[in-house]
């Protein structure tokens, strides 16, 4: 029952070229950093990610961006992430954009065990009608384009099909974690972790705190031990601010 693994290289060892990783995270909130990190350093390639959104530049999945470990990403924002625009314009990277919360169902009903569902969001647009483009070719043209999905009524109202996401691991980031695999979250990072959680076969969990099996309130956990396969102490990871503002000060003090 005690999944802790001594390091987080021993934690991604087995991860290999061409696995395919849901990462968790909400911008740069709950980004399993260290995790991303050992993976770097294993120097395994041709990577498939699904993730909400691949981090910023040199930081997070940006990291792996950079140096041209990812082949495929699935995710719902693009932004603040120049070598991830160049990348997939140019042609190197293939990207699938599925809307947020669509993104987050297909997910947790990977977990679920449920191998698709219907639902209203992309009706009318690309999303459901093909043509968006996964994979640009060097000269600009489109070399790889979506295709189509299946609509149905339900009570004379359109509905299209989202198979379910399911990967080789899953890499997620807890404020608190036990032994056994429990995990607790803290605030946006609640958004990702625990649906990226339950949609790997093999999950690996980074914890800030370790602690034993009993000292976690049952009520109070995100993401039980069934789901999780390994757990790693990461004291002290980095955590950075997507996008500090500041605020003009008068000489009065007021804004």
């Amino acid at each position: 029952m005690d999944k802790v693994v001594a390091s987080a290289a021993d934690a991604v060892a087995d991860i290999v070229q061409g696995s395919s990783l849901a990462v968790g995270g909400f911008g740069l909130s709950g980004l399993p950093s260290v995790l991303i990190e050992a993976v770097l350093a294993t120097g395994i390639g041709d990577l498939v990610t699904v993730s909400n959104n691949c981090g910023v530049d040199k930081f997070g999945l940006g990291m792996l961006l950079q140096e041209k470990r990812i082949r495929r990403t699935t995710g719902s924002y693009v932004g603040e992430n120049r070598e991830f625009a160049r990348q997939y314009l140019s042609g190197e990277l293939e990207v699938e954009l599925v809307p947020q919360g669509t993104l987050a169902e297909r997910l947790r009903a990977g977990g679920a065990g449920i191998a698709a569902f219907y639902t209203r969001a992309g009706v009318g647009t690309q999303v459901v009608d093909g043509g968006l483009p996964l994979r640009y070719a060097p000269d600009g043209s489109i070399a790889l384009a979506s295709e189509p999905k299946e609509i149905r009524l339900f009570d004379g109202v359109e509905f299209v099909l989202e198979h379910a996401i399911t990967c080789d691991f899953a890499l997620v980031h807890a404020r608190v974690g036990d032994r056994h695999g429990n995990l607790i979250y803290e605030k946006a990072a609640q958004n990702f972790n625990p649906l990226c959680a339950q949609a790997g076969r093999i999950t690996i969990a980074e914890v800030e705190e370790l602690v034993e099996p009993g000292e976690i309130n049952p009520a109070s956990v995100h993401t039980p031990g069934i789901f999780v396969q390994r757990v790693v102490l990461a004291e002290n990871p980095e955590k950075r601010i997507e996008r500090r503002t500041v605020r003009t000060v008068t000489d009065e003090g007021t804004g």
